[in-house]
């Protein structure tokens, strides 16, 4: 069995190639929800619709999120009246969230949604959100003015572009919120557990604060590897670095190793960063060198092979 912890496009393409080279009924998926928000009075779950409709091979292939072949009817008739569209759904995606939205008035858990919506898609791995209870990720800015300003993670991802300064990054309602209900159990009967090439503040972090999860991991330490997001001081995709840098973390796979040496027994590093080896190793964790970036499907299904060996 194998658990994975996943947040983002990074994420659901390496996910992507892990159930190329396994069986994908053996792989639970624990993804973040702490970007999950409400829009045009509807659940949106960025981060469970992205793992999703990329296992069903049905994402937007440039995008990485999103559906292939997508539409925004919907949004272009809601400018007409002015409404705010700055988060724009497509119309097939608009499916997904008026589904979910129903389900959660209907009583029904995110978890129990969530397992409703990927078997419509046919995805085989489980997909489980981190928590049931609401998470939300929130990002203190600083305006040009000097003004202190706290946004949503979409308000400062999508709507203001990652552009503010970032002061600091809180997860509000972390602390009393529980792990969803088979998460725990994923982390301790896995023979490895992945931590996927995703952003380790706002992907990685908001599943570790919640209380059991971080805990578990450390458990389980020496079958925890994971896959850093920043290849030669840079992220592949997303804005790691306008999150590491300003938080004390260094935008290098050395940041990332210090970031996960408590509940993380080895890291894989991509081959440009092979001379950081030593620096990694001295964070307390074991190394492997491999090509991270993943171009394609098979790339990345060779590079969850070698996470997989690395624990093997």
């Amino acid at each position: 069995m194998i658990a994975a912890l996943a947040g983002g496009v990074g994420a659901a393409r390496f996910l992507r190639g892990l159930v190329r080279v396994v069986d994908p009924a053996s792989v639970t998926v624990i993804v973040n929800t702490a970007d999950d928000d409400r829009f045009h009075g509807l659940n949106v779950s960025p981060d469970l619709d992205t793992v999703t409709y990329t296992l069903a091979g049905a994402e937007h292939p440039e995008q990485g999120w999103g559906l292939a072949g997508e539409t925004f009817t919907a949004m272009d008739a809601l400018d007409r009246y002015g409404a705010d569209t700055w988060f724009r759904l497509g119309d097939h995606d608009l499916a997904t969230h008026l589904y979910r939205t129903r389900r959660l008035d209907e009583g029904a858990t995110l978890t129990e949604v969530t397992a409703e919506i990927t078997a419509a898609w046919g995805v085989v791995p489980r997909v489980v959100p981190m928590s049931d209870d609401r998470v939300a990720t929130r990002v203190t800015v600083r305006r040009p003015s000097g003004e202190i300003e706290v946004l949503s993670m979409q308000e400062w991802f999508v709507r203001e572009r990652a552009n503010p300064p970032v002061v600091a990054v809180d997860f509000a309602g972390a602390s009393t919120a529980s792990p969803g209900p088979d998460v725990l159990r994923a982390i301790e009967d896995a023979e490895t557990i992945l931590v996927c090439p995703s952003n380790p503040v706002i992907s990685i972090g908001p599943i570790l604060a919640v209380p059991g999860i971080r805990e578990a991991l450390i458990g389980r330490r020496e079958r925890v590897v994971g896959v850093s997001p920043i290849i030669a001081g840079a992220p592949v995709k997303g804005p790691a670095d306008r999150l590491m840098d300003p938080l004390g973390i260094e935008v290098s796979c050395v940041g990332v190793a210090r970031a996960y040496a408590e509940f993380c027994g080895t890291l894989v590093i991509d081959s440009g960063d092979a001379m950081r080896a030593a620096e990694v190793e001295a964070a307390g964790m074991r190394v492997v060198v491999a090509d991270t970036l993943m171009r394609d499907a098979r790339v990345a299904a060779a590079l969850a092979q070698h996470t997989l060996n690395a624990v093997a």
